[in-house]
């Protein structure tokens, strides 16, 4: 099956509209209808050849969101006009204990949505900037929000699950003190899980102007991480800190805050390392840091039932296919509150 398709041929070529195939749908696989696909700066990283080993032709995107098609003859869980997503996994070994265990993120065999391995022509995996896309139905989600959050939904896919895995994972609820650091694509969505599981939520952000941004979120409070006051009034209170900024910063400012015991996990991927953290900082107080990446496909799941049963949706901004290049323009800016999403369905247009 031919459709269109969003990509590029090249990291130094613009995105723009070309034709790509789709495999037949298989006795285990759903044929999903995009409707809308989240825009993730991993995307433009990855479109742009930033990341070492980009396959070309490169169709980004994997925040998906649509209605089945067409299922194969063993699709048991799914079936045609169903609401469905697909995050950022549509493969994996499906034989390790991490696939067994529901892991799938952390299978050294996981196939991203894109730019990984698949028989498919043209020999990678092809995203969710696209009219259609063909997936196992194990790694297809079932979305269960009310069709007119479609759209919204999508960034949930990645920027949920980033955030929900580690607030779930370190048990963000009633009676933490849980920290949020950046308030952007991924940061957004962390104050407003962390406050629906019931932790007393403290956003972090280096700007004034986002304090009131990020009270109307959920945080209960903010501080502005460069008033050194601010930041003393914290000094080892928290129990958790999410740490969801993509550049490098100095964290010693950050474990500083944290209880005996406590954790900072870091979700953002800066081009370039921190600073390395003071091993005392550490080691006084019994702190971690640790790392996260996405979620498996039950938690996936799970995170999507929790959102749609506390009215949770990402922040989004709705773009054409053809303004992608402005989209990414303003992303490494900043500007936007606080994800872009693409309407597929003026693909065509």
């Amino acid at each position: 099956m031919t459709i269109l398709a969003i990509g590029t041929q090249a990291g130094d070529q613009p995105l723009s509209r070309m034709e790509i195939a789709r495999r037949d749908t298989g006795p285990h696989d759903v044929r999903i209808e995009i409707a809308f696909c989240g825009i993730c700066h991993s995307d433009l990283h990855q479109a742009r050849g930033e990341w070492a080993g980009t396959l070309y032709p490169c169709v980004p995107g994997h925040e998906i969101v649509g209605r089945v098609a067409e299922v194969g003859g063993h699709v048991t869980a799914h079936k045609v006009g169903d609401l469905v997503g697909v995050g950022c996994i549509v493969d994996s070994c499906q034989s390790c204990a991490e696939c067994a265990d529901g892991l799938e993120n952390y299978c050294d065999g996981m196939v991203g949505t894109y730019n990984g391995p698949t028989p498919d022509a043209p020999g990678h995996t092809l995203g969710g900037y696209s009219q259609a896309v063909t997936v196992h139905e194990r790694y297809v989600l079932k979305i269960t929000h009310p069709e007119d959050q479609l759209a919204a939904v999508a960034p949930l896919l990645c920027a949920g699950i980033t955030t929900y895995s580690p607030l779930r994972h370190w048990g963000a609820g009633p009676g933490k003190k849980v920290g949020v650091v950046g308030i952007g694509g991924l940061g957004h969505m962390g104050v407003k899980l962390a406050h629906a599981m019931g932790a007393h939520v403290v956003a972090f952000t280096t700007s004034e102007s986002k304090r009131e941004d990020a009270l109307a979120l959920g945080a209960n409070e903010v501080v502005v991480s460069r008033n050194e006051a601010e930041m003393a009034a914290h000094a080892k209170s928290f129990d958790f800190i999410l740490n969801t900024v993509a550049a490098p910063h100095d964290l010693d400012a950050f474990l500083a805050l944290l209880k005996r015991d406590g954790t900072m996990t870091l979700v953002g991927a800066p081009a370039s390392p921190h600073p390395s953290p003071n091993v005392f900082g550490l080691i006084m107080k019994r702190r971690a840091i640790a790392g996260s990446m996405i979620g498996g496909i039950p938690e996936t799941q799970e995170m999507l039932d929790f959102c749609a049963q506390h009215g949770i949706t990402s922040d989004i901004e709705m773009i054409r296919p053809d303004e992608i290049e402005a989209a990414y323009a303003r992303m490494l800016k900043g500007d936007v509150k606080y994800r872009f999403v693409m309407d597929i369905g003026r693909m065509g247009a």
